[in-house]
C-alpha cells in the first residue's frame, strides 16, 4: 500500500493482477519473506512491466523459450493418421501378432478359402459357392466390427462407414451369386424383367 491509501480502497487498475494470488509454484520474488527485498522489488518490477507483454517469436513461430507457439491451423503436412474408432488391438499386447489381428486373419482367410474355391473348381456349382463364401467373408467382417470393440487393422473407417461398406458388399456378392446363371439358386422376377428390357 502507498501514502495515502487505505484497505477499503478499491486497488488501481494497474496493480489488479499483481495482487492476485499466484499459483505455488510460481515466483513471486518474496521467497516466503514477510516483506519484499529489494531484489524482489527489481523482479516485480520487471514482471510487471512485461506480464502482458506477448512472448516474443522468431521467425518459425517458435516462443523465446524454445518452446513451439500452438497454431490453430491445420499443418502444412500431414505426419500421421488417427486411429479409427474400434482400431485398437483385438487382443493384449502380450499375445502374438496373429492373435492380435484375428478379425482381419478370419475375414481375410474366409475370402481366400472362397477365392480358392472359385479357381481350382472342384465340384460343380463351385463358382456359386466360393463367391457366396467372399461375400459371406465381408459380411463376416461386418459383424465383428459391430460386435467387437477393437478390431486392429480390420477398422478402416467410423464404425458406421465400415459397417454400411462391408455389410453392402459382401450383401451384393451373395446375391450376384445366388442370381448367376445358369440354374439360378434364386429367382427374382424384376432382375429378369430389367434384364430383358436393358438387351432389348
Amino acid at each position: 500500500m502507498g501514502a495515502g491509501t487505505s484497505p477499503a480502497d478499491p486497488a488501481p487498475a494497474g496493480r489488479a493482477a499483481a495482487d492476485e494470488p499466484r499459483e505455488p509454484g510460481e515466483r513471486d520474488g518474496r521467497d516466503g519473506s514477510t516483506g519484499p527485498g529489494p531484489v524482489a522489488d527489481a523482479e516485480d518490477g520487471k514482471d510487471a512491466k512485461g506480464a502482458d507483454d506477448a512472448p516474443d517469436t522468431g521467425k518459425d513461430g517458435a516462443a523465446a523459450d524454445g518452446r513451439p507457439r500452438r497454431s490453430r491451423r491445420f499443418p502444412r503436412f500431414t505426419r500421421d493418421t488417427a486411429r479409427p474408432e474400434g482400431g485398437g488391438r483385438a487382443a493384449s499386447g502380450d499375445a502374438p501378432a496373429p492373435a492380435r489381428q484375428w478379425p482381419l486373419l478370419t475375414v481375410l482367410c474366409a475370402a481366400g478359402l472362397g477365392l480358392l474355391v472359385v479357381v481350382l473348381d472342384p465340384f460343380d456349382q463351385a463358382f456359386r459357392v466360393g463367391t457366396i463364401l467372399i461375400g459371406g467373408a465381408l459380411i463376416a467382417g461386418a459383424v465383428l466390427r459391430w460386435v467387437v470393440p477393437s478390431v486392429g487393422m480390420l477398422a478402416v473407417r467410423s464404425r458406421f462407414t465400415d459397417l454400411v461398406t462391408y455389410g453392402l458388399m459382401g450383401t451384393l456378392i451373395v446375391l450376384l451369386a445366388l442370381v448367376a446363371q445358369p440354374a439360378p439358386w434364386l429367382d427374382v422376377p424384376i432382375l429378369e424383367d430389367a434384364v430383358r428390357f436393358t438387351i432389348r
